[in-house]
């Protein structure tokens, strides 16, 4: 994988550093991890990268909504 592609994976996680929710930041963490683990088998890797996604905007949702 290349720097642009791990970049990538990353989203997930520094989306959850945002929200600063420490229950979304694990999952974040490890759906970023396996999603650079899974880059040879890019359909994987983008059911990973899709649920870390998921995670990380409902967390950074609740953080807005909160105020």
């Amino acid at each position: 994988m290349d720097l642009l592609q791990i970049s990538i994976a990353a989203i997930p996680f520094l989306l959850a550093l945002m929200s600063r929710t420490s229950k979304a930041i694990v999952p974040c963490l490890l759906t970023s991890l396996f999603t650079v683990l899974l880059g040879e088998a890019p359909h994987r890797a983008v059911v990973a990268w899709c649920v870390g996604m998921l995670i990380a905007a409902v967390a950074l949702r609740e953080r807005l909504r909160a105020g």
